[in-house]
């Protein structure tokens, strides 16, 4: 299996037995007790972004839906001041990403987007929602794979290495605190490009 390959396997586009549970938007506000718990637990801070991963479709009903999303973020923007940009990465990818010094409306916004996705009847192109922290040992990420409908911890050491001892030690903590992916196989890593950015930037 190619590395296209397994990032559509595991992150949402293979087959669909490959699913433990649906994927439910309201897994996300997990994520609310999460930064609680990443702070006083682990001295964790949250980096002050978030991100929502799609695939793409060549469609005027998806381009529409995509613009309804925008839409959205866009009222949240003038709401709770929760900034917003898209991007396109390297390998096609598509994000939204959010900026926002409290956790909580970053939350809220990756929730709308993703409700507005399922709403549109493109709930199978949503592939992953980032959540990103930082301590002194370098940054960490919660990942929810919609595809398993899951989280899972991600620690990366550059552009190419991974912190497992991190890892395990997020998993513990948070085990019962949010739904985490059992299958550490499917704990696939979305690298940064570059030493110090974000697997989004």
């Amino acid at each position: 299996m190619g590395i296209f390959d397994t990032i559509r396997a595991v992150l949402g586009t293979s087959a669909e037995t490959d699913a433990t549970r649906e994927a439910d938007p309201e897994d996300l506000f997990g994520m609310s007790t999460a930064y609680l718990t990443m702070e006083a637990d682990l001295g964790y801070d949250h980096c002050g972004e978030a991100a929502l991963c799609f695939s793409g479709v060549d469609s005027t009903r998806f381009d529409d839906a995509v613009g309804n999303v925008e839409a959205i973020l866009e009222a949240g923007e003038i709401d709770t001041g929760t900034g917003f940009h898209r991007h396109e990465d390297d390998h096609g990818y598509q994000w939204f990403v959010l900026e926002d010094d409290d956790p909580e409306d970053l939350v809220t916004s990756v929730h709308f987007a993703a409700d507005q996705f399922i709403e549109e009847g493109f709930g199978s192109r949503l592939l992953a929602a980032v959540f990103g922290f930082e301590n002194d040992e370098g940054p960490a990420y919660w990942i929810y794979s919609f595809r398993r409908g899951a989280y899972y911890p991600f620690a990366p050491r550059g552009t190419n290495d991974r912190n497992q001892r991190i890892e395990f030690k997020l998993q513990s903590v948070l085990d019962g605190e949010l739904g985490l992916e059992d299958d550490e196989s499917y704990w696939y890593p979305l690298w940064p490009d570059a030493r110090g950015t974000h697997p989004w930037e």
